[in-house]
């Protein structure tokens, strides 16, 4: 009774494998021939897409990372410095 039970195991493990395995197209196989209605749609489908494609507006080279960076020293960073330079040497903190 144990080996039927394995057996239809099996047998329902290899079902989807062995229907996967048939759809599959394997390479080298010649692409079937299109007829001229569908070359004609692919074609204006093609056009249509490029034709959307010039409508987009150009749009300036972008830098997200803009508004972190500075030409300089920040300026909190330079006030603090200035001040350390400007106090008294016997001064007391």
């Amino acid at each position: 009774m144990r080996v039927f039970r394995v057996a239809a195991v099996m047998a329902l493990l290899a079902a989807p494998v062995y229907a996967q395995s048939e759809h599959v197209p394997n390479y080298g196989e010649a692409d079937p021939e299109k007829s001229q209605q569908q070359l004609e749609g692919e074609r204006s489908a093609d056009k249509a897409y490029k034709s959307s494609l010039s409508n987009i507006p150009d749009k300036g080279p972008s830098d997200p990372w803009g508004n972190m960076r500075s030409d300089g020293p920040s300026k909190d960073l330079a006030k603090a410095a200035q001040s350390k330079r400007t106090k008294p040497a016997g001064t007391a903190n």
